[in-house]
Formats: C-alpha cells, structure tokens, sequence
C-alpha cells in the first residue's frame, strides 16, 4: 500500500516536514505502507513552469503519478495570509481533476499562533473535498507553541488512526483466516 505525503515547507528544517514525519510515522505504526515523501519546495520551479508551458518536467510529472497512485494522502502546508501557500495550491492546482477523487487524504498545516489553525476547515478542508477526496475527521494543526507540548502528540495519533482506517487492508484473507461465505456455504452443501 502507498502512502504519499506532500509537504509545502520551505525552510530546512521545517516545522512542516516535521509534522508530516510525525504523521506518516503515525499511520505507518498501524498499517503496512510505502511512504514517499514530496517536497514541494524542490518542484516549485518546475510547478510555474506548467502553468505557462501546460507540460510538468520530470520531477513534477513523477510527483503528479505518485500522487494519482497513493492509496493515500497526508498534506501538510505552512499557513501564509491565513490560508495554504501558493506552492501548495499551485501543486494541486496542476493534478488532473480527477487524481484524487475517492482517495483519503489527512489534512494538517503548521503556523506561528493557533490564530490560524481555522486554516484547516476554512481552507484545507474545502479545497480537498472540491477535489472530490475523502478528508479524515481530525485535521492537525501545529503552531509554534504547540511542538513539545501536550495535545499535539494525541491529534497526530487520532488523525492517523483515522486515515489507516481508510486505507485499503493489504492482508491477504488466507493470512486471517477469512473464509469468503459463498465457499463457507458450498462446504455445508457438499456435506
């Protein structure tokens, strides 16, 4: 199973890489999965040049399939002006508009005052359902204040339960035992 996760830090190091380390650990503790890790930082002149050429590079190109074929997603921004950053938005604005239709996605975004963290259902949140994702229910928001404090440790473990449970199970049924029922009932017949 593939997990993806895009981050729109900008400095090294960055609070928000930081916090999408944390929630990919997170989801990784409960269920088997492939972590990638996208920087947007490192794509942003290859995302303008999309928008005037209509063509990704490479590197772009590579991160638009891995995000079309993650089993999920874990998006993590740093807020500007009260909202995502234009990196950010630029990316998902250069997908195809169906890339992540169906496909759960955890939403968080660091900041420097919890006075932002409206940021997540005021703009993160209708963004990724527009883009017709399934958004979990807890987003996660770290301000400055909140990195070694209590509280912020417990959203990360409840956010992330709730994308594991999302993602697709990768165990095979013979693995856990699971019989389908249509093999159980013809069993009961042949004796």
């Amino acid at each position: 199973m593939k997990l993806v996760v895009v981050s729109a830090g900008l400095s090294v190091p960055s609070s928000t890489r930081l916090l999408a380390d944390r929630l990919a650990a997170a989801v990784a503790d409960r269920t088997a999965v492939d972590t990638e890790v996208i920087e947007l930082r490192d794509l942003a002149v290859e995302i303008a040049h999309q928008f005037t050429s209509g063509f990704p590079g490479k590197a772009l190109a590579a991160a638009q399939d891995a995000v079309t074929e993650a089993d999920g997603l874990i998006v993590v921004t740093p807020v500007f002006s009260a909202s995502y950053s234009g990196l950010f938005k630029s990316f998902f604005d250069v997908l195809d508009k169906d890339a992540l239709t169906g496909k759960p996605v955890l939403i968080a975004a660091t900041g420097g005052t919890a006075r932002h963290s409206l940021v997540l259902d005021h703009a993160l949140r209708p963004l990724f359902s527009y883009l017709r994702a399934v958004v979990v229910p807890t987003g996660v928001y770290a301000a400055s204040e909140d990195w070694g404090a209590a509280g912020l440790p417990e959203r990360i473990e409840r956010a992330a339960q709730e994308l594991a449970a999302l993602l697709p199970k990768t165990e095979h049924r013979e693995e856990q035992g699971v019989v389908p029922f249509a093999e159980r009932l013809a069993a009961l017949r042949a004796s």
